[in-house]
């Protein structure tokens, strides 16, 4: 996701003070900053997060909870009336800004403010939203006017040194934070082959990629993530396991098949990288993989996300869908099979940039927690996970 076809993106970080080593989470007393635990990787929620997310998600109901699973898109620009009361009223936790806005910083934040103001309460405080784009630079960047710098393309910021990569990557984020969000939908993580290049069609065509060798990939988006989270923005690596092999673009093309990539491919490294990094958000391709798993979508693949992502790599952080509501990658599956199938295979986030698809897609994450126990549990640990995303971002407060 995050094509210019659509103006949109794929795809918990400790908001941290790097220059002392201090995670800001929220707590009981209020916001209380303590010392990072020895060791915890850069960008890993610290343990009084995890706390807060407790207290928060006992306060909950079950509505609430099923909301915090998904991520609503609505208008950068103008977000529709209907589409933030659609969301408000499914207690959606998340929401990514989406099309194109030239507005600016100031003015993109008066419409962040506007959207938060939304947000559902818990025992009286506010469960805060995380506000998301595509800022990925080229012809994929949502947000520009004054304020915010013209973003080269990836593959323009592979051939910068890592140095002035994550230099630059910090800036960007500090736009995206003084315009009031927490979350980009990058870095694009694919490595597409010299010999395919632009016969790519999601990554290499718009030159999204920042290189065409794992080695150059693994180190700049590397840096990218670096950037992001000295500024206190986290980030996202994009599209596991990799949309670098593939010629169809899931947005645009049913059966995107990818006969190349193995559970070993070296392809995989930034993904790796990234992980070991302390990378909170990791968001699963809609593409086929024949040589990982036959049968599914990554999607909805517990062998994708459970197996190899969870397991293989150790994440555990937040694996948030590419676009579920109009990609044409999913279309011959309901919205709420949608939802159902990717919770179910272990996913965390379910992202839709068409807010008119959630309330399907609540209803049947509703109605399978009604009969699945197993689902149940699953529903409950991606819920923990996105509030300790959220308390390690300073958006939840806890009494």
């Amino acid at each position: 996701m995050g094509t210019p076809v659509r103006r949109r993106a794929r795809g918990g970080s400790a908001a941290r003070r790097a220059s002392v080593g201090l995670v800001t989470t929220v707590l009981a007393a209020g916001v209380c900053t303590v010392p990072a635990a020895a060791g915890t990787a850069p960008g890993l929620p610290a343990a009084p997060a995890a706390g807060c997310a407790d207290t928060v998600y006992a306060g909950m109901t079950q509505a609430q909870r099923v909301g915090q699973l998904f991520m609503g898109g609505v208008a950068a620009a103008r977000p529709s009336t209907t589409d933030l009361q659609t969301l408000r009223t499914n207690h959606v936790g998340s929401v990514m800004l989406t099309g194109r806005s030239s507005a600016g910083t100031a003015a993109t934040r008066k419409v962040v403010d506007g959207i938060r103001a939304g947000a559902d309460t818990v025992g009286g405080r506010q469960v805060g939203l995380l506000v998301s784009t595509d800022q990925e630079g080229g012809q994929v960047q949502v947000l520009s006017g004054p304020g915010f710098s013209v973003m080269p393309n990836a593959l323009t910021q592979g051939t910068w040194s890592t140095t002035t990569l994550r230099s630059r990557a910090q800036t960007w984020a500090g736009q995206l934070k003084a315009a009031g969000l927490d979350l980009n939908l990058a870095p694009v993580a694919d490595v597409v082959p010299a010999s395919l290049g632009t016969r790519n069609a999601p990554i290499g065509h718009f030159y999204r990629e920042y290189g065409h060798t794992p080695a150059v990939v693994t180190s700049h988006t590397g840096a990218f993530a670096a950037g992001f989270r000295t500024a206190g923005v986290m980030t996202t690596f994009k599209h596991f396991p990799g949309l670098g092999q593939v010629i169809g673009n899931t947005d645009t093309t049913a059966n995107v098949v990818d006969s190349v990539t193995t559970t070993s491919s070296a392809s995989l490294q930034p993904f790796q990288s990234g992980i070991k990094a302390g990378a909170p958000f990791v968001m699963i391709s809609s593409a086929k993989y024949t040589k990982i798993d036959s049968k599914h979508l990554a999607a909805f693949s517990p062998t994708v996300i459970n197996s190899l992502l969870r397991t293989k790599f150790g994440f555990k952080g937040v694996v948030i869908s590419d676009d579920l509501g109009q990609a044409v990658a999913v279309r011959a599956y309901t919205p709420a099979q949608r939802a159902v199938q990717f919770i179910g295979a272990g996913g965390d986030m379910v992202l839709t940039v068409k807010a008119s698809t959630v309330p399907a897609m609540v209803q049947g994450v509703q109605a399978q927690m009604a009969k699945d126990a197993a689902f149940r549990a699953k529903v409950a640990a991606s819920v923990h996970r996105i509030l300790t995303a959220k308390a390690a971002a300073g958006r939840l407060t806890c009494s």
